[in-house]
């Protein structure tokens, strides 16, 4: 296990340094984040003060502001770039440079944005969570943070990071077949912020449907941490839904060596 961290240490410091390089990017970037998450405010509320109902599905409006926030804490927490950069180093030929190296192919991705995580973890957990717990509290006049629910919830994280990771580690495998990927990766993205409850929450489907999606890998990216978080999910379905990401981490794991052994016969690059 050292003799690993040593050899992957290098691709750690490689995520965290390009990060660093491009911090103007990546402030921006999270910054469109923040903004989409106060236009999705503003349309629940409109949706609460038009309905009249103080509730809706489970949900109370100070529930769905917390919802909401806690949604984009948990999307930027487990996000994957894996399939977009093995798009993009098939089509200008610098895959070759990473095929060469005497390491798992998935492993360098994997560390890699392990190091762009630490950096976004570092500077985005504390002040957002902060910020959720004060919302909170002025809604219900109450402390409403549970350590053991955010340390479930933190848990969780980590198991919906592996799964998109190693998702889309298969999804950009397709790029070895038919070249570029953008723009399907891009249908990609939108398919699954729809399934993983990132633009509304499951409880919001008809019930056949709810029962679906949840039971589907995309669920377990974003609906379950931030459920666990909110103290939704406690008691068997608690450990049923932990259990289930379990099982799509290693479902999606050993696709990935599958796939890997398809796809890597058809690779052609275009550049490099």
């Amino acid at each position: 296990m050292k003799r690993k961290l040593k050899i992957y240490t290098p691709f750690i410091n490689a995520g965290i340094q390009e990060t660093a390089t491009y911090r103007v990017n990546w402030i921006f970037y999270m910054l469109g984040n923040v903004l989409a998450c106060f236009v999705s405010y503003f349309i629940w509320k409109a949706v609460y003060t038009s309905s009249g109902e103080s509730s809706m599905n489970g949900f109370t409006m100070p529930q769905m502001v917390v919802y909401i926030f806690l949604m984009y804490l948990t999307s930027t927490m487990v996000s994957s770039d894996s399939a977009y950069l093995i798009g993009e180093e098939i089509r200008d030929g610098s895959i070759a440079m990473r095929l060469v190296k005497p390491v798992s192919f998935n492993g360098t991705f994997l560390f890699q944005e392990i190091g762009n995580k630490l950096m976004t973890i570092c500077v985005l957990i504390i002040p957002l969570v902060v910020g959720v717990e004060i919302v909170r509290v002025v809604f219900t006049g109450s402390v409403q943070f549970n350590f053991i629910s955010f340390l479930l919830y933190l848990i969780s994280c980590t198991f919906a990071y592996l799964i998109n990771f190693f998702f889309n580690i298969c999804f950009g495998f397709i790029a070895f077949i038919i070249k570029y990927l953008w723009g399907v990766n891009l249908m990609k993205n939108c398919i699954v912020g729809f399934l993983s409850g990132a633009i509304i929450p499951l409880a919001f489907l008809p019930k056949p449907l709810e029962q679906v999606f949840l039971f589907l890998p995309f669920s377990s990216l974003n609906y379950t941490p931030v459920m666990i978080y909110m103290g939704m999910y406690s008691g068997t379905t608690l450990l049923y839904y932990i259990c289930l990401q379990i099982f799509w981490v290693v479902a999606f794991w050993g696709m990935s060596k599958l796939f890997w052994r398809i796809c890597v016969k058809h690779l052609s690059v275009q550049g490099g």
